[in-house]
């Protein structure tokens, strides 16, 4: 089994919850705003021992078209993001997010079509 097939089958093994919807600010820095949905996968375990983080995007298939790998050097973790749903803008959208001045840094890895 392929690395997008185990996430598929961890995605559809799990509830999907958006607790940061589009244009909310972020708990701990009321300046960053979401672009986007924002959420996590319930019953998963991600790098910073929280849930699997995803960004929901507008197409209508909510399917897994990427991942987003994150570095935080102020909160000293990594891990990946799932892209659901992300149209090209979008992905670009959640690219810029990550790479702004905040102190962290991704890479989009797109999953091929």
């Amino acid at each position: 089994m392929d690395f997008w097939t185990r996430l598929d089958n961890l995605i559809a093994a799990s509830e999907v919850v958006i607790d940061r919807p589009k244009g909310s600010s972020h708990p701990r820095y009321p300046d960053f705003l979401y672009p986007l949905n924002y959420g996590y996968l319930t019953g998963t375990a991600g790098g910073d021992n929280s849930e699997i983080d995803v960004w929901q995007g507008s197409m209508v298939d909510q399917r897994l078209v990427g991942v987003a790998c994150t570095v935080d050097t102020l909160k000293a973790d990594a891990e990946i993001k799932l892209l659901l749903g992300c149209t090209d803008d979008e992905i670009g959208i959640i690219d810029r997010f990550h790479n702004s001045d905040y102190p962290m840094s991704a890479i989009i890895i797109r999953r091929a079509a």
